[in-house]
């Protein structure tokens, strides 16, 4: 039975592991982009955020400076995979359950809704900082679970579990507030051109293509014409996600017909020659959602999240306070609102019977984990970047949401430790 409910879990295990590694890198580059924005060479940090970096073929030209190519283009990759995670949740995962996933998805929206009017509400009628009210709303899950991992076996998986989907579901709000609150002057003309290759790749996926390399080409032209049209870049990777299937090519039996036989066989040259068409089968047996999600997610956490917070972390100390309207609703939006919104909007459905509480996992643990949630590093930054074009508006911001972060992490982790290991939590009633 153990093991049983072990393999069941190891996917989420493997995932929870890739992005706590990523996590503890996060901190390391922010870390790096904060002492050298203040120190001496804070010169070379900015031009290298401002150098200018362009395209050309023949008459048409692609120009942008190095910090536009991080937030626009390595950023529509993270948001792909994020996109490709919640469809694989919501299909297969802990989202596919009703019944499962009702905690996490009201706890996701306490978790936006709080933090959203608590900073609305420290900048009631003050512009452009009052455009700042999206900047508290997602958790940075490679973060939260960075700080997990350094907890080790005292955080009971079906926490983490929770965390990882209540993370899952506000990235998707995250997304839907950026697409609809953050864009310009949107260029119809090319807006419908990103559709209509949106539309190609739909079609190509709803036939089961499996070629990752036609999405490749589809998703470039997307993210070309989204970023054109005004609508921000990363949203074509959302939307490219929706369009890879999670059909094989190959059904169960046949595949492990096909390695039974490999097994079994004692003749040599039969054996080398379906060894040769081994690594064909295996690809078969895996979906083009599975394929791209694997291919990307070494790349999202050893290069894209590490380079974002290179370039997004850094500001120097003097560019504002935490008693400035910015700083002060980020930092309080994050700190309070998010473990304000995720615990009470999770005890209102458990007390309603909407969802039950994760077993194993007291209310001390939960509070541990919507505290946790205030973590909103990388989508926050984000966020941050598109509410404002001002450096020193956007330096408030950052001073807010790290702040916040950094307490949120540290306060987290305190009150799981109290909680005590998972042996010792108290046990959720099973309705």
């Amino acid at each position: 039975m153990i093991s049983r409910v072990r393999g069941l879990l190891s996917p989420f295990l493997d995932f929870a592991r890739g992005e706590s590694q990523a996590g503890l890198l996060l901190i390391l580059a922010a870390i790096a982009a904060f002492v050298w924005a203040n120190s001496a060479y804070a010169p070379a940090y900015h031009a290298m955020k401002e150098l200018h970096v362009g395209l050309a073929f023949g008459g048409w030209h692609l120009d942008k400076e190095l910090i536009h190519w991080v937030d626009d283009g390595l950023m529509a990759a993270f948001f792909l995979l994020v996109g490709l995670e919640i469809k694989r949740e919501v299909l297969v995962g802990e989202l596919s359950d009703p019944r499962a996933a009702a905690l996490p998805v009201v706890a996701a929206a306490g978790g936006m809704i709080v933090p959203a009017l608590i900073y609305a509400a420290v900048a009631w009628g003050q512009s452009p900082a009052s455009r700042g009210w999206g900047v508290p709303m997602a958790t940075d899950i490679a973060f939260a679970l960075g700080v997990l991992a350094l907890l080790g076996d005292r955080v009971p998986v079906s926490l983490k579990v929770f965390l990882t989907a209540l993370a899952i579901v506000d990235d998707l709000g995250a997304i839907a507030v950026i697409a609809l609150f953050y864009a310009g002057d949107i260029a119809l003309g090319k807006l419908a051109i990103s559709l209509l290759l949106w539309l190609g790749a739909l079609l190509y996926g709803a036939r089961g293509g499996y070629r990752l390399s036609v999405y490749g080409v589809l998703g470039i032209g997307m993210w070309y014409f989204m970023q054109a049209s005004g609508v921000h870049a990363t949203v074509a990777g959302v939307l490219l996600a929706l369009a890879v299937p999670m059909k094989r090519r190959i059904d169960g039996g046949t595949l492990r017909g096909d390695l039974e036989k490999l097994l079994s066989s004692h003749d040599f040259e039969e054996q080398q020659v379906v060894a040769e068409d081994l690594e064909d089968l295996l690809e078969r047996g895996q979906s083009p959602l599975h394929r791209l999600e694997h291919m990307l997610n070494p790349v999202n956490a050893y290069l894209i999240m590490p380079v974002f917070a290179l370039f997004n972390a850094g500001f120097a100390l003097g560019g504002g306070s935490l008693g400035a309207t910015i700083s002060l609703g980020a930092f309080l939006g994050l700190l309070l609102g998010k473990p304000i919104g995720v615990v009470g909007a999770s005890w209102l459905s458990i007390r309603t019977g909407i969802a039950s509480r994760p077993r194993g996992v007291s209310w001390t643990a939960l509070a541990g984990a919507g505290v946790l949630a205030g973590i909103g590093f990388t989508m926050a930054l984000f966020i941050a970047g598109l509410a404002f074009t001002d450096p020193g508006h956007l330096d408030q911001a950052k001073l807010g949401v790290i702040s916040a972060s950094i307490l949120a992490a540290v306060l987290g982790g305190a009150l799981l430790v109290m909680a005590g290991r998972p042996s010792e939590a108290v046990e959720a009633p099973a309705g």
